[in-house]
């Protein structure tokens, strides 16, 4: 029997540390953002629940609590929220490479099975957002699913 078969594979929530490590990653992201000349401008007006509303989306989309769409919105809600800001393939790059930077600084994992589902996901979203942006109504019916991220191809944590 292989022993790794038995061994419960951890969640993306679960790796990167719970709620505590998203908050603190995207507090810190929104400090920078507010600091940068190409994101400011995006971002600039955000309510003051902005960051802690995108670390309860992405941390219920790896898994965790389903605590933003519970409480604060839903899928088609966070889509709802581009519509209109025509982003920029500059803005997003920005964004993607901040977003990054941050995640190291708060000390989020940097084992590469991690970091291959971390940037899969920024990737991914990142560039829905920029198409959503440049649209005026969402296509997705009103009760579409949270996406949920998992390990991919690489079948969980890093294990040497």
């Amino acid at each position: 029997m292989n022993p790794q078969s038995q061994v419960a594979v951890p969640t993306l929530y679960e790796w990167a540390g719970g709620m505590e490590k998203f908050e603190a990653w995207t507090d810190l992201f929104y400090q920078r953002v507010h600091q940068d000349v190409v994101l400011e401008p995006v971002f600039r007006g955000m309510s003051a629940d902005h960051s802690r509303h995108v670390a309860h989306f992405i941390a219920e989309v790896f898994r965790g609590p389903a605590r933003y769409s519970r409480e604060e919105g839903s899928h088609y809600e966070m889509i709802h929220h581009h519509l209109g800001k025509h982003l920029t393939e500059v803005q997003r790059q920005r964004w993607i490479g901040l977003i990054l930077d941050t995640a190291d600084r708060v000390g989020l994992p940097d084992d590469p099975e991690f970091r291959s589902a971390l940037v899969g996901y920024l990737e991914w979203g990142s560039r829905l957002a920029v198409i959503n942006s440049k649209a005026d109504v969402v296509n997705e019916p009103t009760d579409a699913p949270m996406p949920t991220w998992g390990w991919g191809e690489t079948g969980g944590p890093y294990s040497p």
